[in-house]
Formats: C-alpha cells, structure tokens, sequence
C-alpha cells in the first residue's frame, strides 16, 4: 500500500520512514512538510495511507483533511494525546503518539489490511443504479430504499446517514465505499463529507472560496467544494 509521510520535522519523517521500511506491505511514496506540501503530493502520488502530524506551521492536520475530497486512510502522527477525540471525528484508522513504537505502528497497519480485505469481500463488481433497491436497517426499523428516492448521503464517521422521504437512518459504510459503488451520473460527491443526488437539485447559486452551494428539493443545502465545483460545473454544462 502506497503512503505518505506528513510531518513539519525532518527528524520524525525519518524516523517513520525507518519504522515503515520494516513492514513489508507498506510503500512510502513521498514526503510532505506542511499540509499545501501534502495537497500536491496527494493529487501526483495518489496515495492509500496519510501519516498525518496535526500541529503544523500554518494549516493543521485537521485543515489539510477538510480541503480533501476523498480522503485516503488516516493515520495521526502527533505528540498531543488531546486530539486523540478529534482525531476520530475524521475518519482516522489510528492514533499515534510520538515517540512511536514499532509493534504499535505494526497493529495500526494490521488493521488497515484487515479492513481492506473484508470491503473486497463485500463488494460486487456491479455498480448501483438509481433504480435499485437496497435493504437499509437502523436500529428495530428497516426500510426497502430505491437509490433514485435517496437526495442525500451524508458522512459521520464510519456511518453514513441516509436521507429519503421524511427519514434519515444511519449505516454502518463509509462514503468512501458508497462513492466508488454508486452511479457517478446520478450521484455527485460534493465534498469530503456529502454524496448528492443531482435529480434532486432545486437550486445552485456561487458561494465561498470559488465553491457553489447547492439546495435540495427536500430542504437540505450541500456545500460543492472549490474543486469539486469544476466538474460539477462540466456534468451540469453551467
């Protein structure tokens, strides 16, 4: 798997790097040394793992994740244990303390592994159409969803809820999963935390840093991020 170490200090970059050469499945591709470093190496490198530092000159670790569309899987580097809540609020596989340790760093990569063996499992090759169906349940209630009736997909961890009529359940997917399955005609990730269903669009209008804010039929207003909005713009000749 391809990562990417992103780290302000050239001591702890190298010291990561020699800790990752031991694990065999593990590829470091490059190094960033702030989170505009990352952003490009992210978009040339197309890495799997961030190895991401949180205090950082300028932007945080925190700051590089929120300008990122589809985000790799995370691992926080950091010698702050109070982010460690925060931490996960994003996503993160794991949570690393300065000075690391090799078995722990070890157990992190093991996990990640594990998760991407059982989502190969799950998937079909098939990709889902608007007018499929799928079995949604949250808690002792259940529901038989046509994907065309869903407006919404909206992240909160490693759930994601679901909204379609008057109800908004939880699953237990990542948007990342339901971005690479759903039909890319119909569903539009508008940024790091939302899927949309362009059939339910009402209105868009320009909004902060180059971006565009789109109203769903239903009430609901989605943010499109500033690089998002450029194929946005292209799907929807505008």
């Amino acid at each position: 798997m391809k990562a990417l170490i992103i780290d302000d200090e050239r001591l702890a970059r190298t010291e990561l790097q020699r800790l990752l050469s031991k694990i065999p499945e593990i590829q470091v591709v490059g190094e960033a040394v702030n989170a505009d470093d990352a952003l490009q190496k992210i978009a040339e490198l197309n890495p799997e793992i961030l190895f991401l530092d949180i205090q950082m000159p300028g932007k945080t670790g925190f700051d590089l994740l929120e300008e990122l569309d589809n985000v790799p899987h995370v691992i926080f580097t950091t010698a702050y244990d109070e982010y460690a809540l925060k931490a996960f609020e994003y996503n993160a596989l794991d949570y690393l303390l300065k000075p690391i340790e090799q078995s722990r760093l070890e157990e992190a990569i093991k996990r990640i592994i594990v998760r991407e063996q059982m989502q190969q499992e799950e998937e079909p090759a098939n990709m889902l159409k608007p007018e499929d169906r799928v079995f949604v349940k949250d808690g002792e209630r259940c529901w038989f969803v046509k994907l065309e009736d869903v407006r919404l997909f909206e992240s909160e961890g490693n759930y994601v809820r679901i909204f379609f009529n008057d109800n908004k359940p939880l699953i237990l997917r990542t948007l990342n999963y339901l971005d690479e399955r759903l039909d890319q005609h119909t569903f539009f990730r508008a940024n790091r935390k939302h899927i949309i269903n362009l059939k339910w669009v009402e209105n868009i209008e320009p909004w902060l840093n180059g971006g565009l804010l789109v109203k769903l039929k239903g009430g609901q207003k989605v943010e499109v991020s500033r690089r998002q909005s450029i194929k946005f713009r292209e799907m929807l000749s505008l």
